[in-house]
């Protein structure tokens, strides 16, 4: 069982602070989310399970792979995720690069969770089309799949076509990182089961992840995807050894926490609930 720690959850000036003090308390990783562009006004885009979008617009976004980049210099073991990538926003050159300079100067260490996204003034403002977001984000994975590892890539797609291309250097991950779906909805369950190497929820508790965990075990078994290694990643909250245990037997493989209430209380919060579960 694994934890990680939501630096999303956090005021920016404490990423790095926080990330080496996981770090160095027994934690397995650290996962950071982004936008490209928050439009003025979010009212006509309810976030998904909730009645309102979860940030403000004028939050502060930094780009993920960047960020993780410079945490991969402060430490040496440190999962880095993105919690999620926005893939289908970008051009899968733009975003192939993104995830393989993270790996190469981590040495390995990414984690990519990647999402089509709720934000429907967001892809309006990038001038990409919200309603084929899915598909996409779909054929972008594809090609990003094939710049990591084949040697010459050509692609004929409803979104992407280009003739022969060279990608260098290829991730250290081989044949690419995890690749973890984001969401709770019937295509991102599918995308999970059908393409990804692991799923990652929204906030749960050891006995609400039943239902997806289930939902995701059939998805793979008519996808013939289920002898393939897959990774169970939800948001939740631990207190004892023994709540980290239930999700475990739920289930899960890596729990997603942000124990603290002030971003000025992150660093205390996070050594004491490592000497609470970990230690």
């Amino acid at each position: 069982m694994k934890l990680g720690i939501a630096l999303g959850a956090l005021n920016p000036r404490y990423h790095v602070e926080a990330a080496v003090t996981a770090e160095r308390c027994g934690f397995e990783s650290v996962w950071l989310p982004e936008h490209l562009i928050f439009p003025r006004d979010l009212a006509g885009s309810p976030y998904p399970g909730a009645e309102h979008p979860p940030v403000p617009p004028t939050t502060p976004v930094f780009d993920a792979p960047q960020v993780l980049s410079f945490i991969a210099a402060r430490t040496s073991t440190l999962r880095l995720g993105t919690h999620v990538y926005l893939l289908g926003l970008r051009h899968p050159f733009v975003a192939a690069r993104a995830v393989q300079t993270l790996d190469l100067l981590s040495q390995g260490r990414a984690e990519i969770g990647i999402g089509a996204g709720w934000l429907r003034g967001e892809f309006e403002a990038a001038g990409v089309e919200f309603k084929t977001r899915g598909r996409r984000l779909d054929e972008a994975l594809a090609v990003c799949k094939h710049l990591w590892s084949d040697d010459v890539i050509e692609f004929q797609g409803e979104f992407f076509s280009f003739g022969p291309v060279v990608f260098e250097p290829k991730p250290v991950q081989r044949p690419w990182p995890r690749i973890h779906v984001g969401g709770e909805s019937p295509p991102a369950l599918r995308r999970a089961a059908r393409q990804a190497d692991g799923w990652i929820g929204l906030s749960h508790t050891p006995q609400s992840v039943l239902a997806p965990i289930a939902h995701l075990r059939q998805l793979r078994e008519r996808a013939e995807t289920s002898d393939s290694p897959f990774q169970i990643t939800v948001g939740g909250e631990v207190e004892t050894r023994g709540d980290l245990e239930r999700f475990a037997e739920a289930g899960v493989d890596r729990l997603i926490v942000s124990p603290w209430r002030r971003s000025r209380e992150a660093l205390a919060a996070i050594e004491a609930l490592a000497e609470r579960v970990l230690r």
